[in-house]
C-alpha cells in the first residue's frame, strides 16, 4: 500500500490525505458526520472488484448509512435501478461548487453537508475537484476509490483491489 499519488508528477502540496487503514475508521467518520453526502462518477460502472462493480459497493454504503448521492445522468439511472431513491443528477463540477458554497442548504433545505465521499471518476478529474474543495472549503472529504487521492482529507492508499474490497465489506457488515 502506497501513500503516493496514483498519477505521477503531480505535487499535492504540503498537506496530504490521511490513510484509511480499516473499516472502523470509516465507520467512525460516518457516525460523526451530521450530514454526509456521496458523489459517484461514471467510472463506478466500469471498475470491477471481486466480481462486483464499484457502483454496487457504493450504493450498498449509501443505503446502509442513508447517505444522499449526487451523480451524473447515466450513473443516476443505474443507481435508481439498484433501488436507491435519494439520488440527485448533477455533474461533478456543479456538485463541488454547490457543496463548497456555505449558503447552500442542501437538497433537504436543512444546511450544507459536512462530509463528502467521492468515488468513480477519472483520477485526474477527482484530483482537481478534491483540490478545489481542500483549498476553498472546510468540508471534510473521503475518497473511496482504491487509489490514493492526496487532496482528500482521507483516502485509501493505492492498494490491491482485493484489500480494498475487504475493508469495504467490513464496513457493510
Amino acid at each position: 500500500m502506497k501513500l503516493e499519488p496514483y498519477q505521477k508528477a503531480e505535487i499535492p502540496g504540503p498537506s496530504k490525505a490521511f490513510a484509511i487503514s480499516n473499516a472502523k475508521l470509516l465507520l467512525a467518520k460516518i457516525k460523526k458526520a451530521k450530514k454526509p453526502l456521496m458523489i459517484i462518477g461514471h467510472k463506478s460502472l466500469e471498475l470491477e472488484i471481486n466480481g462486483k462493480l464499484l457502483i454496487d459497493y457504493l450504493v450498498e454504503i449509501a443505503k446502509k448509512y442513508r447517505i444522499p448521492v449526487i451523480t451524473s445522468t447515466p450513473t443516476y439511472l443505474e443507481i435508481k435501478r439498484r433501488g436507491y431513491e435519494t439520488v440527485y443528477p448533477m455533474n461533478l463540477i456543479e456538485a463541488a461548487s454547490m457543496v463548497k458554497d456555505p449558503s447552500w442548504t442542501g437538497f433537504d433545505g436543512k444546511g450544507n453537508y459536512d462530509l463528502v465521499f467521492i468515488a468513480g471518476f477519472p483520477y485526474y478529474y477527482e484530483w482537481l475537484t478534491l483540490s478545489g474543495l481542500k483549498h476553498f472549503s472546510s468540508i471534510e472529504t473521503i475518497s473511496l476509490d482504491p487509489y490514493y487521492q492526496p487532496h482528500a482529507s482521507w483516502s485509501f492508499p493505492t492498494m490491491k483491489k482485493e484489500e480494498w474490497a475487504k475493508i469495504i465489506n467490513e464496513l457493510l457488515e
